[in-house]
């Protein structure tokens, strides 16, 4: 599974009665990839639709995660935690290298400059 059709499994397990256009603004991809994405997860059991009048009397879809979509998405919750939190890990140390760098930089220019650190 993908990390767009996850939080798309995240969005429809927080809130059913939301249309597509509304879905594609809350994960921040394309009214097209969104419908993509619910066909694909409706394919693999992990979604379903039911048809309903809304206030303006038109027909319109709930998405509902099926007892198979709620499981599939506590296992990617799991492993989007633990990816996310090696990213995160990662994203850490290459700060405190861009840090360090920055002060080794700084000292260097210090030098180059003539300056003593502070100390007048």
């Amino acid at each position: 599974m993908n990390e767009a059709q996850f939080k798309t499994l995240r969005e429809l397990s927080e809130e059913k009665e939301m249309s597509q256009r509304d879905l594609s603004k809350r994960i921040g991809l394309s009214l097209g990839s969104v419908n993509f994405i619910l066909k694909e997860l409706i394919k693999k059991g992990y979604v379903k639709t039911q048809r309903f009048k809304n206030s303006n009397h038109k027909a319109a879809y709930i998405y509902v995660l099926t007892p198979q979509g709620i499981h599939e998405r506590i296992q990617q919750t799991q492993y989007f935690l633990q990816l996310k939190m090696g990213e995160y890990e990662k994203l850490q140390r290459e700060i405190e290298e861009l840090k360090h760098e920055n002060m080794v930089i700084n000292g260097h220019n210090d030098a180059v400059n003539g300056k003593d650190g502070g100390a007048t």
